[in-house]
């Protein structure tokens, strides 16, 4: 190592507000400069929360100090060129911030310039900015795709991507046709376990998710999200979750969909709950009023579609629910990126995940093997769970107020897959199965009940467990219309009331040892 380069890193390793992890980082970001050419793309992950843009800050203010040429800044959203003008202003490097409105006829007083994607794009197509000694490109949030239509632009100039999840918003563009090389940087369960990042605890509420469609972004479509997500049924599971995991918290609700957010909105404000509802076409102003009641609310809920999920930064989030389904990885780790910002009395945050999300991704701060990712994206989204596959691993959990009724009973669950299949190798009629699970359910109502009216208020209490099982069975037998299952579920409830009037005395007498009481 030369005199020079170890001066260098020293004077890297002194700046201010720098871990040692981001001095480490910084150190091999600018070895690559040292080793690379001229053109090089280079892409760095670091989870959210890690401090990204501090890091890059820094690599912007030590750049200057060495290089006579120039850098620029590129963000997706105006928001995140003013927070990242504003962390570069702290690190003393005075910058420009080139928005819709900006004048340039000052542009040679600057060395650094920040800009959003498509401002910069009509810039340089018309010709207004100078870019011919721009020596460093920095590229934050590099996943989205957007920002490739300007690599042309800057062929001569070095360019840094950073991001939280190196793979691309578009799968046929793989960031590897883009970038040279990928850095990996401190993984999430590294930050939390040295205190830079708070530790989730996860609940998984499984929701059956089939009738959702996928749009031609390979995600899920607005119009189905809403479809599924403001009915009754799933907004009762939305307040549900929250009084069971996260009342009196602060929280954060992704929605898929402004009117999904409204129906939540109008959901929580109809039971009591402090809620506000933030969507792209709020007013600056409407913003600012929000997120400063959100920030002083202890118990504030804000339900948002999308708007939050990158660049909004408040440490005081207790829990983050994910009312939404998402196929994109990226989009996962940033909504629950909002709730991992650590404070000096904060360790721990919730996760809700009402969109089987963590089946098909796994948990949160997984050991994921991100150069795998990079040079392979195909790989990895080639083994992700299909819904289908997803719900056909679920197994019914009885609500915690529920489950208080059938405390007698020490297993409430039955196997509707395991019974048929075993009923199918005895050769048995398919008709077994119901029979059985009708039987199951009659029991642990007459258990936990001291007479049959007692068992009959207990059995219409049980309405999701038996649409489960009709769901799980109707797939074993491979017969799913809605007539033949709408007629299974009145079927089934008739039933299980026909056993519990002829065969409760009989049933309690076995199961209790005495007889009821007349």
């Amino acid at each position: 190592m030369s005199d020079a380069t170890a001066m260098l890193i020293e004077e890297r390793n002194q700046s201010k507000d720098l871990y040692s992890y981001q001095k480490g980082a910084i150190n091999r970001i600018f070895k690559c400069f040292e080793e690379a050419k001229d053109d090089y793309h280079l892409l760095y992950q670091l989870p959210t929360g890690g401090g990204k843009t501090v890091i890059f800050s820094e690599i912007v203010r030590q750049y200057l100090k060495h290089h006579d040429k120039k850098v620029l800044v590129l963000t997706h959203r105006i928001e995140l060129s003013r927070q990242t003008s504003k962390m570069l202003t702290e690190f003393k490097v005075v910058n420009k911030v080139i928005d819709s409105k900006a004048k340039l006829d000052d542009q040679n007083d600057y060395s650094c310039f920040v800009a959003m994607v498509e401002t910069l794009n009509n810039r340089l197509n018309d010709d207004k900015l100078d870019i011919s000694d721009i020596g460093l490109v920095i590229i934050d949030e590099a996943h989205y795709n957007s920002f490739t239509k300007l690599f042309k632009f800057f062929e001569k100039s070095f360019i840094l991507g950073v991001t939280a999840t190196p793979l691309s918003s578009n799968m046929t563009l793989p960031m590897k046709d883009n970038y040279d090389e990928l850095i990996v940087g401190e993984t999430i369960g590294s930050l939390i376990e040295n205190r830079f990042l708070a530790a989730p605890d996860t609940f998984s509420y499984n929701v059956g998710l089939t009738s959702l469609e996928i749009g031609a972004n390979g995600d899920y479509t607005v119009k189905s999200s809403e479809d599924l997500y403001t009915n009754n049924d799933m907004l009762a599971k939305l307040v549900q979750s929250y009084e069971e995991r996260a009342k009196g918290k602060k929280v954060l609700i992704f929605n898929n969909g402004i009117n999904t957010s409204i129906h939540v909105y109008e959901t929580f404000k109809a039971a009591g709950y402090p809620v506000a509802h933030l969507d792209n076409t709020c007013s600056k102003s409407q913003r600012k009023l929000i997120l400063q009641w959100f920030k002083k609310t202890p118990n504030a809920i804000l339900t948002s579609v999308s708007i939050l999920t990158t660049g909004f930064d408040e440490p005081t989030v207790d829990a983050v629910i994910l009312n939404r389904a998402t196929k994109s990885l990226t989009l996962y780790y940033q909504m629950i990126g909002r709730g991992s910002r650590i404070l000096k009395d904060k360790r721990r945050f919730s996760i809700i995940d009402l969109g089987n999300n963590f089946h098909r991704f796994g948990p949160w701060g997984a050991d994921l093997d991100w150069q795998k990712i990079f040079a392979s994206p195909n790989y990895y989204l080639d083994k992700i769970l299909d819904d289908e596959e997803i719900e056909n691993n679920f197994r019914y959990e009885m609500p915690t107020d529920l489950r208080k009724n059938f405390a007698k009973t020490e297993e409430v669950y039955f196997n509707i897959k395991k019974t048929y299949l075993d009923s199918v190798q005895r050769g048995e009629s398919s008709k077994v199965v119901l029979e059985k699970s009708i039987g199951q359910h009659a029991d642990i109502c007459i258990e936990n009940s001291e007479d049959v009216y007692d068992a009959y208020e207990l059995a219409k209490s049980l309405g999701d467990d038996i649409d489960y099982r009709i769901d799980r069975y109707t797939k074993c037998i491979c017969r799913s219309t809605h007539n033949f299952v709408d007629w299974l579920r009145d079927d089934y409830r008739k039933k299980l009331r026909i056993y519990l009037r002829e065969n409760f005395d009989r049933r309690f007498e076995e199961i209790h040892g005495f007889p009821p009481e007349d």
